[in-house]
């Protein structure tokens, strides 16, 4: 018995948690590599993303929110959080989930099953708009015309159309979105390789559109993914995790795993890809988009045309790949004889129903 107390006392015992010093670790955190308690993973996780909330100001007390649910981990652990969070250190924040229906059998009406859940669960109205309502088009019906290839700009460009129109039913103050750590070093690469000096000069901004009707805010900017799968796992949370059948061969993807391989190697490199993001200087003599707002539908666009109805366009004609890639001349203009001559004009369509 001696024996066996000196050789624990030698070997220092079980290991305990590097913040509580009390319980046991059950895991470690990607993102510092500490071995902590369950206890202590739920405290830290919500503290930090409560203090970039308070840091950041992302809300006002009294505002209405939007929480952009997919039944995904990222938006599902996004609503439970909030809904914490705003109980506990009373942000005084009214709830709303607000869906989206791309028209995706197999994948969007199951997930969206899960949405129905977690407003149960979570006790928040939710409001559902689909592609097929506010253009016309699923997703199902747009790949049967493009194919595979090019599908995800599509579904890109409406979709986040969509949220804002969705945003402006419920007529919220801001719109949050699950995009976590990962989603934005993704995004910073993606700039860089595609040399979008626009887009990469915001998109590690914590709120955005704040010059627009409704702004959008990312919580989980500095969070990382696994922690938030480890968060739903063990708190049990109901959500949906089978990836897009349309999406494999998503040029994100090919980011995605080189921010997972750099991960493995070195943490920290995830946080490190947005700091530098953040630190970007965009020349002066950098020619910008100038934001304007689009003759047809009135969102917010750089050209004549928001890239949604340009795509609506090609879609109507029979012509989808005519909104793809850069803009070209004629691709804005006059559409009148065509009109005239018996296509589709996405002016019928409830595309542009909503002021913003």
């Amino acid at each position: 018995m001696e024996a066996g107390e000196a050789k624990s006392k030698k070997a220092g015992g079980p290991r305990l948690c590097c913040i509580c010093n009390q319980r046991r670790p059950v895991l470690k955190r990607p993102k510092t590599l500490q071995q902590i308690c369950r206890e202590c993973f739920y405290e830290v996780f919500e503290e930090e993303i409560h203090q970039v909330i308070v840091v950041n100001r992302l809300f006002k007390s009294g505002e209405r929110v939007a929480i952009g649910a997919s039944g995904g981990k990222d938006s599902t652990v996004l609503a439970y959080v909030l809904s914490e969070l705003n109980r506990r250190h009373s942000y005084g924040l009214d709830l709303f989930l607000l869906s989206i229906d791309e028209g995706i059998t197999g994948y969007r009406d199951d997930s969206l099953e899960t949405v129905k859940r977690n407003e149960l669960q979570y006790g928040l109205p939710l409001q559902i708009l689909s592609y097929k309502d506010l253009y016309g088009w699923t997703m199902d019906e747009i790949v049967k015309m493009i194919g595979l290839k090019n599908n995800c700009t599509f579904c890109g460009v409406f979709r986040r159309q969509a949220l804002d129109r969705g945003a402006a039913l419920l007529k919220v103050d801001k719109l949050v979105t699950g995009h976590n750590a990962d989603d934005i070093a993704e995004t910073v690469l993606l700039n860089i390789l595609r040399g979008d000096i626009a887009r990469l000069s915001r998109c590690t901004s914590i709120t955005t559109g704040e010059d627009g009707p409704i702004p959008r805010c990312k919580p989980f900017k500095y969070t990382y993914e696994k922690e938030i799968v480890m968060y739903a796992y063990f708190k049990k949370l109901d959500y949906f995790s089978t990836e897009c059948i349309y999406s494999p061969n998503a040029y994100r993807g090919f980011a995605r795993e080189f921010i997972k391989d750099l991960e493995r190697l070195r943490p920290r490199a995830i946080l490190d890809i947005i700091k530098s993001g953040e630190d970007f200087r965009i020349a002066t003599t950098t020619k910008m988009p100038e934001q304007g707002t689009c003759e047809r539908c009135g969102y917010i666009s750089s050209q004549k045309w928001c890239k949604a109805c340009v795509l609506l366009e090609g879609l109507n004609r029979g012509l989808p790949k005519m909104g793809i890639g850069r803009a070209r001349g004629g691709i804005n203009g006059d559409h009148t004889r065509e009109t005239k001559a018996g296509s589709k004009s996405i002016e019928t369509k409830q595309c542009g129903s909503l002021d913003f």
